[in-house]
């Protein structure tokens, strides 16, 4: 190779978290424990970057952890706290406002995370605020493989001119990922179905009438055997 004049070329990184220098204590309240299961109970928040011609975008993502839902997501060309904030609103007005319940809201210890702006959001919000122990990577593990999943079905080998293009593209794939993508961590079913089974059972288990019927059909149950669609 260097007879010939030929080099590798290595893909720069970019840093998505950037360590906050904020004294405000967060605790972990996931400890790793990322089992799919009862919805509106912790939502993973994470960030990525996304290349267009004109110049980088960030695009920060809100799930939720028991049915690996997408509920809010921001792209912007910069990683201030009102970035994150919004997404973090946006998952809220998903489920219909502000919560009833106390639900955690789980990232790494990013300086947007931990900033003033991004807890004031979220104590109006009612949520519960958690972040990963440093040095401790498996808490993203869910958000990670989101990305990834974004990155390899709709990104990889395109590329965006403008930011308008890459917005547009992006934000179109949540809905197919949420209604139609299978997913085999939830049986080879989609986060609305896996949700709208949930509450069938629930609604099953409060209603002596309805539990004498027998349980609801597990949506994808018939796919179980069938390969995972990209």
């Amino acid at each position: 190779m260097r007879l010939h004049g030929i080099v590798g070329r290595e893909k720069r990184r970019y840093r998505t978290t950037i360590p906050a220098a904020s004294k405000i204590q967060v605790p972990d309240l996931v400890s790793g424990d990322l089992a799919v299961g009862v919805p509106d109970r912790r939502r993973p928040d994470d960030i990525t970057y996304l290349r267009t011609g004109e110049s980088r975008l960030f695009l920060a993502t809100v799930l939720d952890l028991g049915s690996r839902r997408l509920l809010g997501c921001s792209i912007a060309d910069h990683m201030r706290a009102d970035f994150v904030r919004d997404a973090l609103g946006m998952a809220v007005d998903t489920r219909g406002g502000r919560l009833e319940v106390e639900i955690v809201f789980h990232s790494d210890r990013g300086s947007q995370y931990l900033s003033r702006d991004y807890a004031n959001a979220g104590n109006a919000y009612g949520v519960a605020q958690s972040v990963g122990r440093t040095g401790v990577c498996w808490n993203k593990t869910v958000a990670e493989a989101f990305f990834a999943s974004l990155k390899r079905e709709t990104i990889h080998d395109r590329h965006f001119t403008t930011r308008t293009e890459a917005r547009r593209h992006v934000f179109a794939w949540p809905n197919w990922y949420n209604t139609t993508r299978l997913h085999s961590s939830l049986g080879y079913t989609t986060p609305i179905e896996w949700e709208t089974t949930h509450q069938q059972n629930l609604t099953m288990v409060a209603s002596p009438s309805i539990r004498q019927q027998g349980p609801p059909t597990t949506p994808g149950r018939e796919r179980a055997r069938g390969p995972l669609k990209q």
